[in-house]
């Protein structure tokens, strides 16, 4: 059973350009997946570990980007279901987490499969080695180039909506309650950072800086025969890859928690917006709810009786807040 948004309200908080990036991701896996069933049916047909060790790992990558396809997916199709009290923005914060996750493993992994390769060598077919890491280069280049984050576009759709609540108490004896729901309209950029499209590009660059570590590896072993490269490129690899990883988990992870990251000023907007001699914010509460998207919670004190509209519109150029609760309360003292 769903349940109905109210009438002429919507919590729709998708980035901007949501559908742009899963059309590009679905894009990515099928280029991948056709690439990855390749080396698996030539390394098998010709007996390669080399293209069978490369296909099996592309296939790590494939699984973890659908996830975040199917997070668009998800996102997308849920996004007016009135049972996501905040909308469906957060779908791609969760898949940038998990990804990240899987980011972590496959670093890991990475590194020691190399320990092992240091530890107990094996020869190395060089030729076959180096043309399997151009075309991964070469395909990973090509993902990478589609996963772009261009907002050079005109942004469009849910990303323009705004919504305003506001519940004006006033404590003067009086015991007065007004209801007042208004909703404005921002055609601001909203860009925002998408986490989920992020994971996936991590994973597509991880990739091709593995390809051009193999390949400077492999060329120098088969120059000079310093075949110990191949596994020291990995470990190098393993680490950075790690790194990234750790960053993707921070930062989506921030996003879950309703952490707001060093260097967001998104408080301290709201504050110089509204503060005055006559006004004060005794609670405050900002929180991403999508790409591009912020709610906040405004509890205002004020020695003069004002409509919540009054303080909604002192903070209607502040784009990135697309759904806001103002309370007011009258205090004398204030």
């Amino acid at each position: 059973m769903s349940i109905s948004s109210e009438a002429g309200h919507s919590h729709v908080f998708l980035g901007s350009d949501h559908q742009r990036n899963e059309r590009r991701i679905w894009l990515v896996i099928a280029l991948t997946a056709v690439m990855m069933v390749v080396e698996i049916g030539a390394g098998t047909i010709y007996g390669s570990m080399a293209l069978l060790a490369d296909g099996w790992h592309m296939s790590t990558h494939v699984s973890a980007m659908l996830i975040s396809a199917l997070a668009y997916l998800y996102a997308r199709r849920h996004a007016h279901n009135a049972r996501f009290t905040f909308g469906t923005g957060k779908f791609g914060d969760l898949a940038g987490f998990a990804s990240a996750i899987v980011l972590a493993l496959i670093a890991l992994i990475m590194g020691w499969e190399s320990i092992l390769r240091l530890l107990d060598p094996v020869a190395i077919n060089f030729r076959e080695a180096i043309a399997i890491a151009v075309v991964g280069l070469i395909v990973n280049l090509v993902s990478a180039w589609l996963l772009r984050d261009d907002h050079s576009h005109h942004h469009h759709g849910h990303a323009g909506h705004g919504h305003s609540h506001g519940h004006a108490h006033t404590h003067d004896h009086a015991h007065h309650h007004e209801h007042h729901d208004d909703h404005h309209h921002d055609h601001g950029q909203k860009g925002g950072r998408d986490n989920n499209l992020r994971s996936v590009y991590v994973h597509v660059i991880a990739d091709a800086m593995t390809s051009v570590l193999a390949i400077a590896a492999l060329l120098l072993g088969s120059r000079f025969g310093w075949t110990f490269l191949d596994p020291v490129m990995g470990i190098v690899g393993g680490l950075v890859i790690l790194q990234w990883a750790w960053s993707l988990l921070r930062a989506s992870g921030a996003v879950l928690l309703d952490f707001i990251p060093q260097g967001e000023d998104l408080p301290e907007e709201i504050r110089e917006a509204i503060e005055t001699d006559e006004d004060r914010i005794t609670d405050l509460h900002v929180w991403q709810v999508g790409p591009g998207h912020h709610a906040a919670i405004v509890a205002v004190a004020t020695a003069v009786s004002r409509e919540p509209s009054f303080y909604k519109a002192r903070l209607a150029s502040i784009h990135e807040l697309s759904h806001v609760t103002v309370e007011v309360t009258v205090d004398k003292a204030a």
